[in-house]
């Protein structure tokens, strides 16, 4: 009798453990998910777009238009190639690769917190992100839920 009952905890427990494990795994793609295939129908002027083009909520003076290059990291490290970026203020390009089987996205957030400007969350290819910016500092980050969390954001300087 002895021997039966550990060996129904011992079930148990492989049982527990696989559910655990099971809900891990669940977890850790809802985290990693692509928005591609939903869309919200909310619109508000703090709400980043879901296109590759977007332009702040203020307009920025007249000026010229720079282009910048941003990378994640290809071995699907929670990371961008850089921590800063700089240009002049007017319309900015930022053309964002991501070689990673990971979704990421680049989101431009003004120093008073609002989302000025999003990609689309993606895996293996490259979105640009047009902007157009007043002189500040913004931060840029990964809005996929976990990734800014775990460092993957940096400074964006414009003048």
């Amino acid at each position: 009798m002895r021997f039966q009952a550990a060996g129904h905890v011992t079930k148990r427990s492989v049982l527990s453990i696989s559910a655990l494990a099971l809900a891990a795994a669940l977890l850790a793609l809802a985290g990693c998910g692509s928005s591609s295939s939903s869309s919200s129908s909310a619109s508000t002027a703090a709400q980043a777009p879901t296109t590759s083009s977007a332009t702040s909520a203020t307009p920025a003076p007249a000026g010229g238009s720079e282009k910048l290059s941003l990378e994640a990291n290809p071995e699907g490290q929670l990371a961008y190639s850089t921590k800063s970026l700089s240009a002049k203020s007017g319309t900015i390009s930022i053309d964002f690769t991501n070689k990673a089987p990971l979704a990421h996205n680049v989101t431009i957030e003004s120093a008073s917190g609002e989302k000025v400007g999003a990609t689309p969350t993606f895996a293996n290819g490259s979105k640009t992100l047009s902007v157009s910016l007043k002189p500040g500092t913004y931060k840029f980050f990964c809005s996929v839920p976990g990734h800014r969390q775990a460092g993957m954001e940096g400074t964006l300087t414009v003048k």
